[in-house]
């Protein structure tokens, strides 16, 4: 995230594409809806209609799988129109030809047959986008889960560096993390292709600076992402470690994922509670929750906050690091760590970014706002970075990359005739292991569902209620309908907390080439009746869509001073 969270507010034009953000990031949606009281513009670009379309001027209500057409033809106005900052590219870009020549035939015109977006609504956007000063871009999984991921991000980013939208207050690329530590283990080197901080482990320098600092050989070797590794269990891979991850629940077409795991030979799960993936564990390590250890939490905006102790974990449950510790040592390690704050000590002081982070200096921290240090932050007296690029784009010069629109791997045919998207919820996280736990979260939203436009009803015999089967090539489950002009026609969408109605038994595995992020998106389904409701009424009432949520007919918020929110 280039920019701040607190800068959101001061914004003039918000351009959320991909993000269910009142459900998914309620704190985020909290800002945006301070900026459009004070006058912001918000555009929002989603194949539904959720709640941040009911305060937003535009909603681009895009086909899924349809984003580098509508993001090429936004940078074809403004290229067509004049309304590049030129002294921007000239001075801190490369490669900007050749984005020009790509987007050339991506006309508003023809981008509105493939995205169902008006060539209207196209240019009005990408002239209001280019011509606003405090103009930002923010987006999530809408994005990024699909096999063409990547281009999305690349053809979002296209769009900053050709206006100028960098280096400056309220506005940037800004990508909203779906899980509150999910940047902190990124920025810790989980990942195949870095070490702590980002430092490439094909960079010979890298490599030879953490075998100085580790004492031990390391391979300059990148490893499998999670969607390659899934692939091979079974086959190559016979051992796993699962730790704070339901991979029976969260990965795409998991029945293969099922059968592949009956032939890994050893499984080990660490983790808060049992999950769907400890029916295959050899071994279970329960870990404490956020409130039973210490250390740090980074979120969205790069900011390293600090995570203390309030209770002593129950039972054998222990800290993630301790365990961790404990183990390494018994396969032969000799680590030395007596606290997550000498752990931290030893990831900052190898990654130029985070040198002058410290539990100590947060502990210590006497500020007027938000606690914690923004990345990066290269010294012991860095205030840390409230926003990026400010002086420069930190590659040296950003580098424009043309995309080529692919479809998606699976579209609707013949045989399964609608459009498969999946998603969270407000009342539910991720794979529900926490959530569904909780009496009034269940309560509020007890079971699976699944949208469907009133004409793809109508054509299947289904009525709001109806228990239906959900069906794709992988396999099927059962949901009640919500029969919702939330959704496009042609379209379906249901969240992927229910263990017992997965949505990824459905879910096409096909990766994003570069990152291998499934496309838990778009896939080609089918919905037909197992059991009618028999008195036709709806057994979903409007919270399933958030606090002050459209309904299942569509409508908008009982709320009707939602804007004034």
């Amino acid at each position: 995230m280039t920019n701040s969270i607190g800068e959101i507010r001061d914004a003039d034009f918000l351009f959320v594409i991909g993000s269910n953000t009142s459900e998914a990031h309620p704190i985020i949606a909290m800002e945006m809806k301070r900026a459009v009281r004070d006058g912001a513009t918000m555009v929002v670009a989603d194949p539904r209609a959720i709640w941040m379309t009911t305060i937003a001027d535009k909603h681009l209500q895009i086909a899924p799988g349809s984003d580098v057409w509508l993001l090429n033809a936004m940078a074809h106005v403004i290229i067509e129109e004049g309304l590049v900052d030129e002294t921007f590219i000239a001075e801190q870009t490369e490669n900007f030809d050749a984005v020009r020549e790509s987007v050339a035939k991506y006309t508003p015109e023809e981008a509105e047959k493939i995205t169902g977006v008006p060539a209207d609504d196209i240019r009005w956007t990408a002239r209001k986008y280019a011509t606003t000063k405090k103009a930002g871009i923010y987006y999530t999984l809408g994005i990024t889960e699909h096999s063409h991921g990547t281009d999305n991000v690349y053809a979002l980013a296209n769009l900053v560096l050709m206006t100028g939208h960098l280096g400056k207050p309220s506005a940037g690329m800004n990508p909203l993390r779906g899980q509150n530590n999910v940047q902190g283990a990124n920025d810790a080197g989980a990942s195949p292709i870095f070490y702590p901080g980002y430092q490439r482990v094909d960079d010979p320098a890298a490599q030879a600076k953490y075998e100085a600092a580790w004492g031990v050989e390391l391979s300059p070797e990148p490893g499998m992402n999670l969607n390659e590794m899934m692939k091979v269990v079974g086959k190559q891979l016979f051992g796993l470690f699962v730790m704070g991850e339901d991979i029976v629940l969260s990965e795409p077409n998991c029945m293969e994922l099922e059968k592949a795991l009956n032939k890994n030979e050893f499984l080990v799960l660490q983790d808060a509670f049992l999950n769907e993936t400890a029916r295959f564990a050899n071994v279970v390590f329960p870990a404490g929750v956020f409130a039973e250890k210490e250390g740090v939490f980074t979120n969205s905006e790069r900011r390293v906050q600090r995570v203390r102790k309030a209770v002593e974990p129950p039972g054998l449950a222990r800290a993630d690091w301790e365990i961790l510790v404990d183990l390494a040592n018994a396969c032969g390690a000799d680590w030395t760590y007596a606290s997550a704050a000498e752990v931290y000590d030893e990831l900052a002081r190898h990654a130029p970014n985070f040198v002058g982070i410290s539990h100590e200096r947060i502990d210590t921290q006497v500020v007027d706002g938000p606690t914690g240090l923004q990345w990066p932050c290269p010294t012991p007296d860095h205030p840390g970075t409230k926003f990026l690029h400010e002086a420069g784009v930190l590659r040296g010069k950003g580098l424009f990359q043309p995309v080529e629109y692919r479809p998606s791997m699976e579209l609707p045919d013949e045989d399964y005739g609608l459009l498969l998207s999946t998603g969270r919820t407000l009342y539910h996280y991720n794979c529900a292991t926490q959530t569904r736990r909780e009496p009034g979260l269940a309560t509020k939203q007890p079971e699976a569902f699944v949208e469907i436009h009133p004409r793809d009803a109508k054509k299947r015999g289904v009525r709001d209620g109806d228990l239906v089967e959900l069906s794709t090539r992988r396999g099927s489950v059962h949901a009640r309908a919500i029969v919702s002009r939330q959704v496009r026609p042609g379209c379906i969408w249901t969240p992927l907390h229910f263990a017992e109605a997965r949505a990824n038994v459905l879910t096409n595995d096909a990766g994003d080439p570069v990152t291998g992020t499934a496309e838990y998106k778009v896939c080609a389904a089918e919905v037909k009746v197992v059991e009618a409701t028999t008195d036709g009424a709806t057994r979903f009432p409007g919270s399933y869509y958030g606090v002050g949520g459209p309904g299942p007919d569509g409508a908008q918020p009982v709320d009707a001073g939602a804007r004034a929110e």
